[in-house]
């Protein structure tokens, strides 16, 4: 069997890190430089076929024009013939939803310092005429610092001119999205981002949302009506804030000039000014203004042998700083959309293994080389909860399987898959012992 590897133009793709509708997203590695980068992968007969060449260039060209440092970079946008590749600037800490899911509420001075690097980033953007419009946890990533960048500017909205107009296109995450939006009557961007700010306040603070209910009617009405109660941990100045925010009244609501002279906003606030960069579009309106001439080389080499060998910058970016005990102890495995377990296990048992634990699940299981998609169908849909494993190995005798949430809602995987997965899988699952720490062990993971 032959498995390939692949690079695009100076970039040496990796494995899959995260898997859309329409688009995947691979880890990748400069070859000139040795930095990490996130590549977005866009099937361009997928954007024809969906209408979509407006909303990606829009979204380009506005990751373009909004640089700060808590925004995820846009470093440049390429073409084959048959793909558009977004390159965007790596984040290893995953999302902030991955963090309240694994810890819970978080303590009041990281809250704060998340909202003003998220105040920051927004107030940027709308300085520059773009509104998010989809603003929450899973669209907020945090890098091996732990500061916060935004992302995903897929729903966003770019005015030409400041005060151009009201938006009236409805969108967004329900839990999240202001009650001006819900109208169809028009909206101030800048006003419902806010909103949306405030919800992710109170959820990082209180660890559940401000607004949940599973009948959608419902939900929209405690929206209308700005029905929410706050948990008794929440501090007077912290209350009085996400109040003034979740004001139903868009034009009685604080804005960001009020947000940044609250008292709580204030306390241990250092602003982070974006540096003024020359933003050049020549690249974009290449890509889709002149896709026939220009193009990027994609080749493909070929591996005798099983599943990818992971290199070891992917093996860095997988572990927390140089400590790689993450990788192979289950038990310390940061809680993240993508997750993963190693086993000594030929790479052909574990596909089998994997398989017969998925029809035991009741799922359906679709097989090719070392990735297995699992799926569960139902009378009412096809596919509304699916997940994608691929096995790599990371060092002789020794594979990594990557598991990752492909569709469905996060919590189920985390809180109900995942956990009674990997118990069935015990038995090909390698738990480490002491020699792991031995430095001739770390060396053959490393090289």
């Amino acid at each position: 069997m032959r498995k390939k590897t692949r690079t695009v133009g100076k970039y040496e793709v990796g494995r899959t890190i995260g898997q859309g509708t329409f688009a995947k997203v691979k880890f990748a590695r400069n070859s000139v430089t040795g930095e990490s980068v996130a590549l977005k992968v866009l099937p361009k007969a997928t954007i024809l076929k969906h209408r979509m060449v407006d909303q990606i260039k829009r979204e380009i060209s506005i990751m373009k024009i909004v640089r700060h440092p808590n925004i995820v970079r846009l470093h440049e946008v390429l073409a084959s013939r048959t793909k558009i590749y977004i390159i965007l600037e790596f984040i290893s800490g995953g999302e902030l939803f991955d963090k309240i899911v694994h810890c819970g509420r978080l303590p009041e001075n990281e809250c704060r310092r998340y909202f003003q690097q998220l105040i920051d980033a927004v107030a940027h953007c709308h300085s520059k005429g773009v509104y998010h419009r989809d603003l929450k946890p899973e669209n907020l990533l945090l890098d091996s610092y732990g500061d916060l960048k935004v992302s995903d500017f897929g729903l966003s909205a770019l005015l030409q001119q400041q005060g151009a107009g009201l938006l009236h296109t409805t969108c967004g995450t329900p839990n999240y999205v202001a009650p001006e939006v819900l109208s169809y009557q028009g909206y101030d961007g800048a006003a419902a981002d806010i909103w949306s700010c405030g919800v992710i306040l109170f959820f990082i603070m209180a660890g559940y949302l401000p607004f949940y209910e599973i009948d959608i009617p419902t939900l929209y009405k405690k929206i209308s009506a700005g029905q929410f109660s706050s948990p008794f941990w929440f501090s007077p100045e912290a209350n009085s804030l996400i109040k003034k925010i979740l004001d139903p009244n868009p034009k009685t609501r604080i804005q960001i000039e009020g947000i940044k002279k609250h008292p709580w906003f204030k306390k241990n606030y250092l602003p982070v000014k974006p540096s003024d960069e020359e933003v050049n579009l020549d690249d974009v309106r290449a890509v889709f203004d002149d896709i026939e001439d220009q193009y990027v080389s994609e080749q493909s080499v070929a591996k005798e042998g099983g599943p990818l060998m992971m290199n070891a910058f992917e093996m860095i970016t997988l572990s927390q700083g140089l400590n790689l005990s993450s990788l192979f102890d289950r038990q310390q495995d940061y809680v993240k959309r993508q997750t993963r377990f190693v086993s000594r296990k030929p790479p052909r048992d574990i596909i089998s293994s994997v398989e017969a634990v998925a029809e035991s699940m009741g799922l359906k299981v679709h097989t090719r080389n070392y990735k297995t998609r699992l799926e569960r169908i139902s009378a009412n849909k096809v596919g509304e909860f699916a997940v994608v494993l691929e096995v790599f190995e990371v060092a002789p005798s020794l594979f990594m399987t990557d598991v990752r949430k492909a569709a469905g809602d996060t919590l189920e995987y985390h809180k109900q898959f995942y956990k009674n997965f990997c118990t069935k899988l015990e038995n090909i699952i390698w738990k480490p012992t002491e020699d792991v720490a031995n430095p001739s062990v770390l060396r053959s993971l490393t090289c």
